[in-house]
């Protein structure tokens, strides 16, 4: 043990020697090269002497960097994250210049802006010596891999080894966006071979697709996956009479509402309830663990610890200069790639100058960067669920367009991504199995002002008879990572749309989400009927039904009750719709139920618009500015996927087990189709609690007479009521206590 000890000890210093020796001689020649920056007085030295002080301030800079980074990092956490990124730069600048008056005689100088270069180079060229020396060296990887990630290293409660006793740890992995078909056919074509190696692997993992509500977006599907429900999110975006407000899944004050329902609705604290960790989501599923939830964005107090991800990634100098540097040549590689669409006259096609090349690359690099070391750090702290969602493809596809050539070489970057958290998975101190998912797909498809030359808004306004302006305004595009930006840059996100202030009453509120368009009347109270619709603008609903670039209307009937409407004067009552049959021809299987679900919302818009859809091109018409979009029915946008080790139970069996344990057996457990998989994001959240609880064994219930449904852990709720208080579960977020809770054994 303690020659071990020694020739650990042996090896560190003999690398910190090398990346001393490589830091000096890179200083060296970077004096050489650079006019404006020297290591000798002005009447010359021996090389002797000039080597001495390219050593001195080589190792100065390294002490500087080591001792000093992590602190101004950490205080400059109220500093805006998006603005912390760019400050790296002169940070380490400004490091070098003092390391370089520590140099005995003054014979260190640079001028500010050539000290930035200097210290961009020498970070780097450390950063890549230090890696590659420890490339054989298993026990010094695991331990920078670890630093780098997460400097909170802590072991798991109980673990008095190595902790491979411990049953195995799940690491949920969204690629947010990513549909089935395009998973598949990146992994064919060689851009992904982590994954293409997963599947050929007999003993990898298994795929399924499955299928999304009507609202196919990341709100709807991931409170559903996190928090076992998304009963009343329509779309998006929708508007609550009752309040004069419009919820935005991306916005945090919503986002945590939408979290506080949910925890009301189901009495459960999420999916990550116990030790779980919740990286770069809308919502928290629970977890006590946080870094980029946008739910815990505007909270005071305990929701900060979300920016914490920022100082785990940032503490490290050179991380932060990689990931800078990757920031800007991002930049440029957009700016790049929507010059050369334009120039192609590549159809369709979307402007996408401003700030969406900063956006773009925040989703694409920064967030990447944060989220991936944050579940690293997780996985060698040992947690027992970490879910994290990468943003970056879905990001990118809105605008370049799902099948496009920079969205595949977004998919080869996340597929690297990939294999370092698989790579990590030899030094853990616990065995971890990594779940693959996507929250919904994309369809491709011109927008809808772009093909008819006006917006859903104004073919409302015009079907009202109310002024329509003579050229079309450009819809805002639901994009999470625009508001992700805006938190990190500290600039208040406007939490309510401008239609509801500026409206009369008689003035429709018209909202986008993809190809799904939702209509409110603020004047009429309640959900307004096909008859006061008529009433009041006779002209409104057939102008809307018999457009070419809409499918479908949803909307109450007092006579039939809720009617689908469609071209040529097609109503269907909800109850009678059929997939595939009248105004849902070409829609496919599961559009009937899923429209006849979000009927029964208590906020579903007084009109729901679904665009048109084209079996024969796999096209969409978004009611925003998105030429690959989701939120409505329609294409691959609803056909997201499900990646899952094969030891784990497969999803149909575990729902099937489900119906047949609650007395509904072949009800919903294998959709209404074969082979499509689970049906629904609340369904999906089933099959991710019971893989978590698999690796403990059975479990026992602790109450039974608790919510009916809803599995008990073999542990008491931490932060629950106590039976005097009665059994109604405390909502307040985070509350990583409400709910079922798993103890891994052993």
């Amino acid at each position: 043990m303690g020659a071990g000890r020694w020739r650990r000890a042996g090896s560190a210093l003999l690398r910190v020697t090398a990346v001393w020796a490589v830091s000096a001689l890179t200083m060296l020649a970077l004096a050489g090269v650079l006019p404006d920056f020297q290591l000798q007085s002005d009447n010359g030295d021996t090389i002797t002497k000039t080597a001495f002080t390219a050593a001195w301030g080589a190792g100065a800079f390294g002490l500087l960097s080591a001792l000093v980074w992590p602190l101004l990092v950490r205080a400059l956490l109220v500093v805006p994250a998006f603005v912390l990124g760019a400050l790296v730069f002169f940070l380490n600048g400004s490091l070098l210049i003092v390391a370089l008056r520590l140099i005995p005689d003054g014979r260190g100088t640079a001028n500010p802006e050539t000290a930035v270069v200097v210290a961009a180079v020498m970070s780097a060229v450390a950063s890549a010596a230090s890696t590659a020396l420890a490339v054989r060296d298993d026990d010094a990887y695991r331990r920078r891999l670890s630093r780098l990630a997460d400097r909170r290293r802590r072991r798991v409660p109980g673990d008095a080894g190595d902790g491979r006793g411990e049953p195995p740890g799940t690491v949920f992995i969204q690629l947010d966006g990513v549909g089935h078909d395009v998973l598949t056919r990146a992994a064919a074509a060689g851009l992904m071979p982590t994954v293409a190696g997963w599947l050929a692997d007999p003993g990898g993992h298994r795929l399924t697709p499955w299928r999304t509500d009507w609202s196919s977006q990341t709100g709807a599907s991931q409170l559903a996956l996190l928090h076992g429900t998304n009963h009343d999110v329509p779309a998006f975006r929708w508007y609550e009479k009752e309040t004069g407000t419009v919820m935005v899944s991306s916005r945090p004050a919503s986002a945590l509402e939408l979290q506080r329902r949910a925890l009301a609705r189901t009495h459960d604290g999420g999916l990550l309830s116990f030790d779980g960790a919740s990286r770069g989501n809308l919502f928290s599923g629970g977890a006590d663990q946080l870094a980029l939830v946008l739910s815990m964005a505007g909270r005071r107090g305990k929701g900060r610890r979300s920016r914490a991800g920022y100082f785990a990634y940032f503490s490290d100098p050179a991380n932060a200069v990689r990931t800078a540097l990757s920031f800007v040549a991002e930049v440029g590689r957009e700016i790049g790639q929507s010059t050369r669409s334009r120039l192609r006259k590549e159809t369709p096609r979307i402007k996408r100058g401003g700030l969406y090349p900063f956006i773009r690359a925040f989703a694409t690099v920064l967030e990447r960067d944060v989220v991936v070391a944050a579940v690293i750090g997780d996985m060698f702290a040992g947690r027992t669920a970490v879910y994290a969602d990468l943003v970056a493809y879905d990001e990118v596809a809105h605008h370049s367009g799902p099948y496009s050539r920079d969205a595949d070489k977004v998919l080869a970057r996340l597929d690297r991504s990939l294999a370092l958290i698989t790579k990590i998975t030899d030094h853990t101190p616990r065995a971890y199995r990594i779940v693959l998912l996507s929250d919904h797909g994309q369809s491709l498809g011109e927008t809808f002002a772009g093909r008819y030359g006006l917006t859903l808004k104004d073919l409302v306004r015009a079907g009202c008879g109310l002024p329509v302006p003579r050229r079309a305004q450009r819809t805002l595009s639901a994009s999470e990572a625009r508001d992700a930006v805006r938190i990190a840059l500290h600039r208040p996100v406007q939490e309510t749309e401008a239609e509801p202030a500026a409206v009369t009453a008689s003035d429709p509120v018209v909202l986008a989400s993809g190809n799904l368009g939702l209509i409110s009347f603020p004047g009429i109270e309640g959900r307004a009927s096909r008859e006061e619709i008529d009433r009041r603008h006779p002209a409104l609903l057939g102008t809307l039904a018999n457009h070419p670039g809409i499918g479908f209307l949803l909307v109450r009937s007092e006579r039939h009750g809720s009617v689908v409407l469609g071209a040529g004067g097609a109503e269907v009552p909800v109850a009678d719709l059929r997939d595939d049959e009248g105004p849902l021809t070409g829609f496919g299987p599961g559009a009937a139920d899923a429209i006849r679900r979000t009927d029964t919302f208590p906020h579903v818009a007084d009109v729901m618009v679904n665009s048109m859809y084209d079996p024969a091109t796999d096209q969409v018409h978004a009611f925003e500015e998105q030429i690959g979009s989701h939120g409505g029915l329609g294409g691959p946008q609803s056909r997201p996927f499900l990646l899952w080790p094969r030891e784990m139970t497969d999803p149909l069996d575990v729902l099937a087990a489900e119906a047949t344990a609650s007395g509904t057996a072949g009800a919903g457990a294998r959709g209404t189709a074969p082979h499509t998989g689970p049906v629904g994001a609340e369904a999906v959240h089933r099959v991710l609690r019971r893989w978590l609880r698999e690796p403990s064994g059975p479990q026992v219930p602790l109450r039974p007479e608790g919510v009916a449904g809803l599995p008990y852990a073999d542990r008491p709720l931490p932060g629950a009521r106590s039976e005097a208080e009665g059994r109604a579960v405390d909502t307040t977020l985070p509350d990583p206590g409400a709910g079922p809770v798993h103890q891994p054994r052993g």
